[in-house]
């Protein structure tokens, strides 16, 4: 697969136009995130107007602040719009988000996720068996599936979470696991896929890859990815416990001068070996050479993740540099 890129948020460089000069490059599958201030389906569907190719995901859509009846709806539509392109992305998000931003108990996160995921599925089916449900958290009953054949991804860290892709998901979308612990992560859901009788060569690996090119300051972008690995281990504990199976002390490091307020001690406490295994960071080459090694082995679908951090002439750069017809 070609690699795909994440979107900028609306609030940075405009999503519609990146995704028309992304689908220009070749990168294979654009993914609009989602956290605050813009909604991804209503940006995907303006990205569908515009591109004629490319693949439109979500990345992800939380399974909390959504039933999934809305996703589903939601996903459906952008999918009519973009001639059968979309693909659905969903993760369970943090507690802080969850709870702070929509409100809601940050309870159940994986089963949330299990059973969203088996409803959203069962609504965007193309069978013509009418949809019910009856789960622990959602109960759903006698509707009619909406005819889209849309895959689902799912973001998930944690073994239990991996569980969910292994028995549902068309494709694992893993941020801020190392990337030399990917394999031994996925074989967790190679057991569990075959234990239900799926084959879990069909799961697509498409992680996140946060990504900085700068040809003439190589260091700056090294430090863009410290500065976006900083902010995830700080603020999120699921992304540091996955950090912290690699690299315990240093995630404790970030973490704890993250909770301290001081967000440049956390940043700088990014090493070196953390950059290299969490991101793709320096010249063109150095990148680029790093960006095959990872298609090289159990990665089908790098998300080239521009940080923040990257924001203006690099993110550009960046995008360039990374494009697979570059």
């Amino acid at each position: 697969m070609q690699p795909g890129l994440l979107l900028p948020p609306a609030d940075v460089m405009d999503p519609t136009g990146v995704a028309t000069t992304a689908e220009q490059l070749g990168y294979g599958s654009v993914w609009m995130p989602e956290l605050w201030g813009s909604d991804a389906f209503v940006q995907l569907s303006a990205v569908a107007e515009a591109t004629e190719e490319v693949r439109l995901g979500t990345a992800i859509a939380n399974v909390f602040s959504r039933s999934p009846a809305v996703l589903a709806m939601a996903a459906a539509t952008v999918d009519r719009y973009a001639d059968g392109r979309m693909v659905l992305g969903t993760g369970v998000s943090t507690a802080k988000a969850i709870e702070d931003l929509h409100g809601i108990d940050y309870e159940n996160p994986v089963r949330r996720a299990h059973e969203t995921i088996a409803v959203a599925q069962r609504y965007l089916s193309t069978d013509e068996e009418r949809v019910s449900y009856d789960g622990k958290m959602i109960q759903v009953e006698d509707f009619e599936p909406l005819g889209r054949d849309v895959p689902v991804y799912h973001a998930a860290l944690g073994p239990a979470n991996r569980r969910v892709v292994a028995r549902l998901a068309d494709g694992w979308i893993p941020h801020n696991v190392p990337f030399p612990d990917l394999p031994e992560a996925f074989a967790d859901i190679e057991e569990t896929a075959d234990e239900a009788g799926r084959d879990a060569s069909e799961i697509t690996v498409a992680p996140y890859v946060p990504s900085a090119v700068s040809d003439e300051d190589p260091d700056a972008a090294r430090d863009a990815i410290r500065g976006h690995v900083a902010y995830y281990v700080g603020s999120g504990e699921g992304y540091r416990k996955a950090v912290a199976q690699r690299f315990p002390d240093g995630a404790e490091a970030v973490a704890d001068a993250w909770r301290s307020g001081d967000r440049g001690d956390a940043s700088d406490a990014v090493t070196d070996e953390m950059v290299d295994a969490l991101g793709v960071a320096g010249t063109t080459e150095q990148a680029r050479d790093r960006l095959d090694e990872l298609q090289d082995g159990i990665v089908d679908l790098p998300m080239i993740t521009v940080p923040r951090q990257a924001a203006g002439e690099m993110a550009m750069d960046t995008i360039q540099a990374l494009a697979p017809d570059q």
